[in-house]
């Protein structure tokens, strides 16, 4: 493997998104957001303006969750695809570059193109509110930065995957769209309604580890135990086991949502 040439097509990828002003127009996005919950995070309990870092980040927790998955995927749906539809993608096969290479090289422009845009962003809040932070809620934040941008890695992961599984554009856009929507927004209802219709007899047990089966909650959770205050805020708090709530252990289960679909599209693209 020619770390080269992937570095190459990461550098095509990266720089096309900064032409574009994709890059830009995210990070606003994620500093006006950011700006708007972090002031009024606190408006049901009566107040306005900036509070702590812990109701901060546990405001910030429910728009990351919805956004940076869904801006992962638009991403990254059309990596592959897109390619094969233009027919670029045979001219691009005829250069010296492996499969594995190419499709390891967009993924690390697009996740770079990513990283940029949720550090530009968050990091601009950080910044402003730098001043009102002492050094530990710096460091908090830094962590709830660091999540997000594995989140996002997760989900372009998965992007990925159903770009090189779809035959064109506008099933990946579907099938894009639909994980989405499975993974934010009915997995939880899934389990959650499971557990409700059982009375809790069943599954009770097993539930912390199923959340564990879905990126966005293990982001939840890796962020909802970091701070003493955020536990406070979520009823997830009492039944997570706090073994299985280990930064490492939730780590190293996004490591793997990464990991796992992006070699599934190697294997497939390589067939």
């Amino acid at each position: 493997m020619d770390f080269r040439q992937i570095g190459i097509v990461a550098g095509k990828e990266f720089w096309d998104r900064i032409r574009n002003r994709w890059v830009l127009a995210v990070a606003v996005v994620f500093t006006v957001f950011a700006l708007v919950i972090a002031y009024f995070g606190a408006a049901q309990q009566g107040t306005v303006g900036f509070h702590s870092i812990d109701v901060t980040i546990a405001s910030l927790v429910s728009l990351v969750i919805y956004l940076i998955p869904l801006i992962a995927l638009i991403l990254g749906f059309d990596a592959i695809v897109g390619e094969r539809e233009r027919g670029s993608l045979d001219l691009l096969l005829t250069l010296p570059i492996t499969r594995k290479e190419l499709i390891l090289g967009k993924y690390a422009g697009l996740a770079g193109a990513l990283a940029f845009s949720t550090i530009a962003g968050f990091g601009a809040v950080g910044v402003i509110l730098s001043p009102q932070l002492d050094l530990n809620a710096l460091f908090h934040y830094a962590g709830f930065m660091a999540s997000a941008i594995l989140l996002g890695f997760a989900f372009l992961s998965l992007a990925v995957m159903l770009s090189v599984f779809a035959g064109d554009r506008t099933r990946a856009s579907g099938m894009a769209i639909g994980t989405w929507f499975f993974f934010v927004l009915v997995f939880d209802l899934l389990i959650l309604g499971a557990l409700v219709v059982t009375a809790g007899d069943y599954g009770g047990a097993v539930f912390p580890y199923l959340l564990l089966l879905n990126p966005a909650d293990v982001f939840r959770v890796l962020n909802v135990f970091s701070l003493d205050e955020v536990r406070t805020l979520y009823g997830l708090a009492t039944v997570f086991p706090e073994a299985l709530s280990h930064p490492a252990t939730l780590g190293g289960v996004m490591l793997a949502w990464i990991a796992g679909p992006l070699m599934v599209a190697i294997w497939r693209f390589e067939r």
